[in-house]
């Protein structure tokens, strides 16, 4: 009877004598009836987070003295708008303001010699620490001399920034990467290296370098003595980069640890202030209420100069919008870098607010991708109707391109993928976008602006 039964039992499976099943795996029906029910894990609730620190009182803080290092002198204020002309002191040579700031992100503009620039008039350039944080490091560029040194740069000033920029946007991309990516899916955007960041504390951000994998932490601290090494003249602190899309709480909790950041960082920098400036950088997103609350708190600081940075909407359109709100309550006495925006469509909107010196990587990597910036518009050089235009590219201009070199002669470049393209179109742009800003001083002093 047995044997019936274990015939008709699914394979694997058996009835002893006792006539309980058998599983194959040691265990019988009886077994299992005697095993003790498992008991399910409670999960640990996360507690609360603490609450963040109260904001460094400014009181603080010493009174702001003004560096024999570091000066902004009003030439003079347009009578027609908010529109002014300075120059910007340095250790290393003079801004004239408003003024066009290049980005060279690893302590070189691709495809061009410093020189070449300087050459068509570029003043200030922008370094990024977090890419110089990876590479060389700061124990290289100080064993050089500083980053002046470093590059062969010696008579001309530099910017660099905090890292928090690029350490944010592996998590969250661009605003430009959000917007698409809503467009899309309806979703928040993740960048494809969002991995690398690994957390946000009030101590600073952890994240993975891009080149290794290896861990580091980024503080405020960190961050200025890793600036003091590069030795450029305006330094930046370290602020929280918060994405396009985020809830107003969330916004606003950024904003506090921001200004936290920014106070620790200014303590690091006055502790050693060696010949450089330090601006703040009013955040808010696109709040108008919280970006006066940015410009009060930092105002009370002694810093040398503000720039306006962060989140400042999906286009043009809101951009301009935003600042023409927020430049009326910015500190008239220091100069105002605006963060991330300087390409010939939106300088001449934004001038007329006040605003003095303005970065974009944007001029010289159109000029790498074969486009040329001019009065009447983009040029591609691609374009099949120039490959017989046997002529400068753009009539009347100084640059050393456009005094050596055919539009016929671009478009070959172009055509072949000679990498000489890149350096001919990046020394016009750069000549170009340092010519608009020199018109729009003149047109300020005239009171045309």
């Amino acid at each position: 009877m047995a044997a019936d039964k274990e015939e008709a039992m699914p394979s694997g499976q058996t009835v002893d004598g006792d006539g309980f099943v058998s599983h194959g795996n040691g265990f019988t029906d009886s077994t299992a009836q005697a095993l003790p029910a498992k008991k399910k894990r409670k999960r640990k609730e996360k507690p609360p987070p603490l609450p963040p620190p109260p904001l460094p009182d400014p009181s603080s803080f010493p009174p702001y003295k003004p560096s024999p290092h570091f000066r902004f002198e009003l030439i003079h204020q347009s009578k027609k708008s908010a529109a002014r002309v300075g120059r910007i002191h340095t250790p290393h040579g003079v801004i004239d303001t408003p003024g066009f700031v290049a980005v060279g992100t690893n302590a070189a503009l691709k495809a061009v010699d410093g020189a070449w620039a300087d050459a068509e008039g570029l003043q200030l350039m922008f370094c990024n620490t977090y890419h110089l944080l990876l590479h060389p490091g700061p124990e290289v560029v100080a064993g050089a001399g500083g980053l002046h040194a470093f590059m062969g740069r010696r008579d001309r000033p530099l910017i660099t920034d905090s890292g928090g920029f690029q350490v944010f946007s592996l998590a969250y991309g661009t605003v430009h990467e959000e917007v698409n990516e809503l467009k899309r899916s309806q979703g928040p955007s993740k960048h494809k290296t969002g991995n690398l960041m690994k957390g946000v504390t009030e101590e600073g951000v952890r994240f993975c370098s891009y080149r290794d994998g290896s861990h580091m932490l980024l503080t405020p601290e960190s961050s200025v003595e890793a600036q003091k090494a590069f030795g450029a003249d305006i330094i930046l602190p370290l602020d929280e980069l918060p994405p396009y899309h985020i809830a107003d709480a969330d916004l606003e909790a950024s904003l506090g640890r921001s200004h936290r950041w920014m106070a620790r960082s200014l303590r690091t920098h006055l502790a050693d202030p060696r010949r450089q400036a330090m601006y703040g950088i009013v955040h808010g997103g696109m709040s108008i209420d919280l970006r006066r609350r940015s410009v009060e708190y930092l105002s009370a600081l002694p810093f040398d100069g503000f720039a306006v940075g962060g989140s400042m909407g999906k286009d043009r359109e809101d951009m301009v919008g935003l600042l023409r709100q927020v430049m009326p309550m910015m500190p008239r006495d220091k100069p105002c870098h605006i963060l991330g925006i300087a390409d010939p469509a939106t300088l001449p909107q934004l001038v007329p607010f006040g605003c003095d010196t303005f970065d974009s990587c944007y001029p010289t990597r159109a000029g790498r991708h074969g486009t040329m910036l001019t009065p009447m518009g983009n040029v591609r050089v691609i374009s099949g109707k120039f490959k017989n235009a046997h002529h400068p590219p753009v009539e009347g201009c100084t640059c050393y391109t456009c005094k050596t070199h055919t539009l016929a002669y671009l478009h070959h470049l172009k055509k072949a993928n000679e990498p000489l393209m890149s350096t001919l179109l990046t020394i016009h742009n750069i000549h170009f976008m340092c010519t608009l800003m020199s018109d729009l001083r003149q047109q300020i002093l005239a009171d045309e602006i």
